[in-house]
């Protein structure tokens, strides 16, 4: 009978164990998850400093000089705000990526 309870202590301790590392490996897990960033958006429009944020330029999604006020939007918005006279950036050309030249 004694050998069965320390049986039984010595699979408590082992499961108390396992069930610490599942924790930290869902931990590892859930940290990498948070630490992919999501994928830029297709379409941005830069926007001006202000409360209105007048539209001041489109970028392709990703666009580094799009800066902090870049906006998303669909395909369909870019392509009216380059049509209705908003500057598409000079450096990645949203125009040409949308067909518009």
């Amino acid at each position: 009978m004694s050998r069965l309870r320390v049986l039984e202590t010595w699979l408590q301790i082992t499961l108390t164990r396992v069930r610490e590392q599942i924790a930290v490996a869902e931990q590892c897990a859930a940290q990498k998850e948070r630490a992919i960033p999501p994928p830029p958006p297709d379409w941005v429009i830069q926007v001006s400093i202000g409360g209105e944020g007048q539209p001041i330029a489109v970028h392709v999604g990703g666009c580094r000089s799009a800066g902090r006020r870049a906006r998303p939007i669909s395909r369909d918005q870019a392509m009216h705000a380059v049509t209705e006279g908003v500057e598409p950036c000079a450096l990645c050309r949203p125009d040409t990526e949308l067909g518009l030249l």
